[in-house]
């Protein structure tokens, strides 16, 4: 068996296996789930991680990827992104033998620990288990119809039912990235999320600034994706609450739901529905064609997932932030 990197940048036939091995996995492991486009596996390839350095290899059978963390706290730990084997080609160690040249990587690299987002109940829990991996933040993965939750609203609002606002608050909508002004804001915001729960992962959250979020943002774009962000404001300019949309395609019928976050100081005022609320109308008239949104909650964030219940998101599967110390 032989184990290649891929180059820099991948070539387009690099891309196609790659794709051709996702593709193939996604719908035996995922039935009911669109697999990723061309568009996102050549974005997230040629586009690589900005919180550190990427490594990526693949056999004639299967493809693997791993960030290993650049970011000054992280520097110990690193992230699996991806180690994925076609489904006819398992149980016969290619898997393995992938996974012997990524731990040779995190060693060589002097990495304490390494953690990876498994679906529970899958081949992936079985295979991680078996090397020792413990399942340290479980979360499970969360759909809104969007044609559904858009027929409801518009059903509430022809029998006169007002729908939620934010009394005292502004409602701003910013396609791609956000603007200058407002960045510094939002990053502030963004740090809200310290207190979101992590389990035990090694993974440190560092602090956000206008610099990263816009790097952050940038990325995604740049992988050929779209990007809205809608956020509450007060008066005095502060931003109380912030969702973000995701399409890693935009000719696509699935987005992804980044960060939602309300600030401490803003909390129970009915804020995170009424920017995913705003959001959803965005939408309508900026990608008519989107079909569901996704979301990954952790199954400590009581808050966040009675927001998601109210607005019709129901449970897809279930995943953990399994982590493996070496």
């Amino acid at each position: 068996m032989t184990i290649t990197a891929l180059s820099v940048p991948p070539t387009d036939s690099e891309i196609d296996h790659w794709w051709a091995v996702l593709a193939a996995a996604r719908t035996a492991d995922r039935p009911g789930t669109p697999p990723p486009s061309r568009t996102e596996v050549a974005g997230a390839l040629r586009v690589p991680s900005v919180r550190g350095r990427s490594e990526y290899w693949a056999t004639d059978d299967a493809v693997a990827s791993l960030v290993l963390f650049t970011d000054g706290a992280n520097e110990q730990t690193a992230f699996l992104d991806e180690l994925t084997v076609r489904p006819d080609a398992r149980r016969r160690g290619v898997g393995a033998a992938l996974w012997a040249r990524v731990r040779e990587e995190l060693l060589a690299d002097g990495r304490t620990s390494v953690a990876a987002e498994v679906d529970l109940g899958g081949p992936g829990q079985a295979f991680a288990e078996s090397l020792g991996f413990e399942n340290v933040l479980p979360m499970a993965w969360y759909v809104q119809d969007v044609r559904e939750a858009r027929w409801v609203q518009g059903a509430r609002a022809a029998k006169g039912e007002a729908a939620p606002t934010a009394p005292g608050y502004e409602l701003h909508c910013w396609p791609g990235l956000v603007p200058d002004a407002w960045a510094p804001a939002v990053a502030v915001a963004h740090g809200s999320m310290e207190d979101a729960p992590t389990g035990e992962l090694d993974q440190q959250i560092q602090p956000w600034t206008a610099e990263r979020l816009h790097a952050a943002h940038r990325k995604i774009l740049d992988r050929g994706g779209a990007l809205t962000t809608v956020a509450a404001v007060t008066p005095d300019g502060e931003v109380a609450a912030y969702t973000e949309l995701v399409l890693p395609d935009p000719a696509g019928p699935r987005a992804l739901q980044y960060d939602t976050v309300v600030a401490p100081a803003h909390r129970g005022h009915g804020l995170g529905r009424a920017v995913k609320l705003r959001m959803l109308a965005e939408e309508a008239t900026r990608h008519p064609d989107l079909r569901t949104i996704a979301t990954s909650v952790a199954d400590d964030n009581t808050p966040m997932l009675a927001v998601n219940e109210a607005l019709g998101y129901r449970r897809e599967r279930g995943v953990g932030y399994f982590q493996l110390t070496l």
